[in-house]
């Protein structure tokens, strides 16, 4: 039976002081076996690896339901969301996001707009500008419209300061989770007066719908549709992540700074490109780790784990692992050349199957368009002001500091 390493001390003061090194050096420090600590005063276990993906992703050991904190339904993902539920609820909410995020016609259609507004935002344009913030207006601008969700320029713009609050907040106390809060309710209260709105006028979905139509008429797996608080839940979960693609963008920017040498075979080669993203997603830190509950008593490496512990998932730890990546903390696009990542070997959006399972099914809109933008920024014509691109591991979610400012070339920049 392998050891069970303890560390009963409650760890929440820890997270938040080394953010994304505190799972991975306190399974480094323990070890081999499991490690049992405690997080926001519930007991917890803390898994590694690829087989812990897979028992972590097993619904007869894993249970989402009374699994996220209320300050993280509250600011993330919103109360009644997708992600807190399991079994059959779970997958009929769950086809309704497989349907319309990866159908390959639908994603290639988000990433069409993306680009078009993206070529609209810095074609033509000159001055200096802070990327990460117009990426995030770009991605709003491009998924509302996507989306069927006709909002004007200034909504827009409030939706993409409200979504980058919603992720920027959702792990942290203070100011920063006020204002996610804050956020949530503004655009969970407009989405929900359009859903009231298309169901007074009663058409229905129609032959081609809209993500705003499909989740609106959407029934659940007792018949009914959804409230109307719960419609604009779920329809800000697949606007809220589209928009957070700005973090990935923000960090490819921030590849291509120290590390040039990618620029001309991204411009030039798609393959090379989709490589370059999947290795944006892997190198650079996003979720830190994800958690559920224990669904039963069971055991994990041969040792007991009681129903309703907390499991945590390491991923940061997980996507630098040695044994899994050789040189991890080397950013090299060309281990994915040829050869897409295995479900369960790299896990920033979670592993398992996307159709049935907990993992992200808007995955595959995150690669394709981080793939597109990350081509058109090899392309830009720009500089990068001395500024602070620092990018601090104990911040959840991580950023370069400045937010990556660049000073555009203006008319013929491209």
């Amino acid at each position: 039976m392998a050891a069970l390493v303890s560390d009963l001390g409650d760890s929440t003061a820890a997270l938040l002081l080394k953010g994304y090194t505190w799972l991975p050096d306190r399974l480094r420090r323990g070890g081999a076996g499991p490690v049992r600590t405690r997080l926001l005063g519930r007991p917890a276990v803390a898994l590694h690896g690829p087989e812990a993906v897979g028992f972590f992703y097993d619904e007869r050991n894993v249970r989402r339901r009374d699994a996220l904190p209320g300050p993280v339904l509250d600011t993330l993902f919103g109360r009644g969301a997708v992600h807190t539920l399991d079994g059959e609820a779970h997958r009929v909410r769950k086809a309704l996001f497989v349907e319309r995020l990866t159908d390959a016609e639908a994603v290639s259609a988000l990433v069409e707009r993306v680009r078009e507004e993206w070529r609209r935002a810095f074609e033509a344009r000159g001055g200096t500008v802070v990327l990460f913030d117009e990426a995030a207006l770009v991605l709003a601008r491009a998924v509302s419209a996507w989306a069927g969700i006709a909002l004007s320029e200034a909504w827009t713009r409030r939706l993409a300061r409200d979504a980058v609050a919603m992720v920027d907040g959702f792990a942290t106390p203070g100011p920063r989770h006020l204002r996610a809060r804050v956020a949530r309710l503004r655009q969970q209260r407009r989405i929900e007066r359009l859903v009231n709105r298309r169901r007074s006028h009663g058409d229905g979905p129609g032959p081609a719908p809209t993500v705003l139509s499909a989740v609106t008429w959407h029934r659940d797996a007792d018949g009914r549709l959804l409230d109307a608080r719960t419609a604009a839940v779920e329809l800000l979960n697949v606007v809220r992540p589209t928009v957070a693609i700005a973090w990935f963008v923000t960090f490819a920017a921030h590849a291509l700074h120290r590390w040039p040498e990618h620029r001309d075979r991204l411009a030039d080669e798609p393959a090379y490109a989709l490589a370059f993203a999947h290795e944006v997603r892997r190198f650079y830190p996003f979720a830190p780790f994800l958690g559920g509950l224990a669904a039963r008593d069971t055991t994990w490496q041969g040792t007991p784990v009681p129903e309703g512990t907390m499991l945590l998932l390491d991923v940061y730890g997980h996507n630098h692992d040695p044994a899994l990546w050789p040189d991890p903390y080397h950013f090299h696009p060309d281990r994915f050349l040829g050869r897409a990542p295995g479900a369960d070997e790299m896990i920033p959006q979670g592993g398992g199957d996307a159709a049935t399972g907990h993992r992200c099914p808007g995955e595959d809109i995150t690669v394709a368009v981080l793939k597109a933008l990350s081509a058109e920024l090899a392309t830009l014509d720009h500089t990068v002001p001395d500024q602070d691109l620092r990018i601090s591991l104990r911040r959840i979610p991580a950023r370069p500091r400045s937010g990556f400012r660049m000073t555009l070339g203006g008319p013929g920049g491209r």
